[in-house]
């Protein structure tokens, strides 16, 4: 008889591990990847192109994008370029049908001049871009050495590569804080 309850205690112990432990964890990481899949994910930033907001090695938290009409010109974008083979963050510049001018390193969207108090460098680019439908036009907050949408072969990134819209620095700690 003891041999019965022994292994009865057994099973019960080993229904008890995988109820209060098993299945938990299985839980909490089908959450983490749902999350993560349709919420939000975090870029690591390799480059100084964002400077002064985003600065180099910099960690931020982004959230999924699903409704195309809810980006503003202004916001900071990370999308997948596939020109240069990988995951950008950007400032968003130009919607779709905008006319962009950029004289002496000013930006004019649809001919009004875009207030860029966020650009600390600036540079004395010259140029002209017409943005098609379904696309957009990026550039880096740090001008003089942001390899973006002037300098690329195909200047317009489609919504498709879009990813999500930055909205706060993680770490390092002392950068802490919500994107402008």
């Amino acid at each position: 008889m003891e041999e019965s309850t022994k292994i009865e205690e057994k099973g019960k112990k080993k229904s008890n591990f995988i109820k209060d432990w098993i299945i938990p964890i299985f839980c909490a990481l089908v959450i983490a990847f749902l999350l993560r899949q349709f919420v939000f994910f975090n870029v690591y930033v390799p480059t100084g192109s964002m400077i002064p907001t985003i600065n180099l090695n910099d960690k931020i938290l982004v959230t999924r994008i699903h409704n195309f009409d809810n980006l503003k010109r202004g916001n900071v974008i990370v999308f997948y370029s596939d020109e240069l083979k990988e995951t950008l963050v950007k400032r968003l510049i130009g919607l779709p049908g905008d006319k962009i001018d950029i004289k002496n390193g000013i930006v004019f969207v649809n001919g009004e001049k875009l207030e860029e108090d966020y650009v600390k460098n600036k540079d004395d680019y010259n140029g002209s871009f017409e943005v098609p439908q379904g696309k957009y036009f990026f550039l880096g907050d740090n001008r003089p050495v942001s390899l973006d949408a002037r300098y690329w072969k195909e200047h317009y990134i489609d919504s498709s590569k879009i990813e999500g819209k930055a909205q706060f620095i993680f770490y390092p700690f002392k950068d802490f804080g919500m994107l402008k």
